[in-house]
């Protein structure tokens, strides 16, 4: 028990010490995070009313947050299943800090869900023994337990293997490679029961879709490498951390093949949609070319669809996928044409028109706002601590007093 809080302790010290550049970098995540915390006092005192939801639209900008993240969170297994299970070296050095990715999106997404509570102390009626946890007649009660255990294998995972090279060991495979697999199917089950909440409720038709789930896996193989190819380029960029080419090049194709099954879906989605319409399409109306005057956001959906497609034709090109200056800039747009299609882009029109036919817009608060602003730099200083950590054990230059500093094993 001592080895391992000399192990935190020595992380937590790594992790909190660094350049003026560095400090500066955690003080702005701190004042980011109290203006968040400041507007969800604001939103515990006063009630959902300070936000843009209704009785009409009741997910709003908190629940598209939380898909998405859901999403990222469940590409760290695009790392981790080439890394520990089919033993590609190239994405060795890149794995923890994708599990890093994973770990502070589940945490972002349970926030998220929190703050779209109304308030923590109904947390409880979600806990087994002391709420009503109705397991497993509610896909809201497998939500919350495949959520929860993801986030537990991916924090016990990369601490069990930083820990034996913080004290300059090999860590042996029977322990952790059965976790690791349970992780990969763990990854895809988070994704698809989040997608199954939404398929599961027959007054959404806009959701009712059997390609809701396969689409939400692809979408989430697209955005979140793109995102840790971001990343990645973010640490070698700034010398922090060497990360091959080749990483890069792998990690850009496994983009590229999800984006464009994803496109492929969205299609379907469409022609399913408008080559024969019924009163079941007036949500997808609504999305795409307004309703009843109503048209909040066609505008942002083709943007969004625009940039999705021209992110996907550049990366399909093999020779400017491998240019990293391109290959940067077209990840972002892939990310950011994402995070709209699968967060407001999916959440609202699901709710417009009501049941009864009445449109009421939705439009994100100020206060909401804040709050996810709040949640974002909570995240971020998660990851930050987490990889500032990893990469110090993982470049010999964290490691056990009684150890002598040790090359950086070949093995993550």
């Amino acid at each position: 028990m001592g080895i391992i809080l000399r192990f935190i302790i020595d992380g937590l010290k790594e992790a909190f010490s660094g350049s003026k550049l560095y400090y500066c970098w955690l003080g702005i995540l701190l004042s980011g995070l109290l203006i968040g915390g400041y507007a969800y006092c604001h939103q515990f005192r006063y009630g959902l009313q300070v936000t843009g939801m209704s009785d009409h639209v009741s997910w709003g900008f908190y629940i598209s947050n939380f898909t998405f993240l859901v999403g990222v969170a469940a590409a760290a297994v695009m790392l981790v299943l080439p890394t520990y299970i089919l033993k590609d070296m190239d994405f060795s050095k890149a794995v923890l800090l994708g599990e890093a990715v994973a770990v502070s999106a589940l945490i972002m997404a349970l926030c998220f869900v929190t703050v779209d509570m109304g308030g923590p102390e109904r947390l409880w009626h979600l806990l087994p023994g002391l709420g009503y946890f109705n397991w497993p007649q509610s896909l809201l009660t497998w939500d919350v337990v495949v959520l929860n255990g993801y986030l537990v294998l991916n924090l016990f995972i990369p601490f069990w293997i930083l820990f034996h090279h913080y004290r300059g060991k090999k860590p042996n495979p029977k322990v952790y490679l059965p976790l690791v697999v349970l992780s990969v199917f763990w990854a895809v089950a988070i994704h698809m029961v989040t997608a199954f909440l939404y398929a599961g409720l027959p007054a959404r038709p806009f959701w009712n879709s059997s390609l809701l789930g396969p689409r939400f896996l692809a979408s989430a193989f697209a955005g979140g490498p793109a995102l840790i190819i971001l990343i990645l380029g973010f640490f070698r960029s700034s010398k922090i951390y060497d990360i091959k080419v080749e990483t890069f090049n792998k990690l850009a194709l496994i983009a590229t093949g999800a984006a464009q099954i994803n496109l492929i879906m969205l299609v379907s989605e469409l022609f399913k949609e408008f080559y024969w319409p019924t009163h079941h399409s007036a949500s997808a109306r609504y999305l795409f070319f307004g309703l009843h005057g109503h048209h909040a956001l066609t505008s942002t959906i083709w943007a969004a669809i625009v940039v999705n497609l021209l992110a996907t034709v550049v990366l399909t090109i093999n020779p400017l996928r491998k240019r990293l200056w391109i290959l940067f800039p077209a990840c972002l747009s892939l990310f950011g044409a994402i995070y709209v299609e699968k967060g407001l882009g999916l959440v609202v029109p699901g709710f417009i028109p009501s049941p009864l036919g009445e449109v009421v817009e939705y439009f994100p608060s100020t206060i909401e706002l804040m709050v996810a602003f709040g949640i974002l730099c909570l995240g971020l200083g998660v990851f930050t601590v987490l990889s500032k950590a990893a990469i110090a054990i993982e470049t010999g230059r964290l490691r056990h007093p009684e150890v002598n500093s040790l090359p950086p094993t070949s093995e993550s």
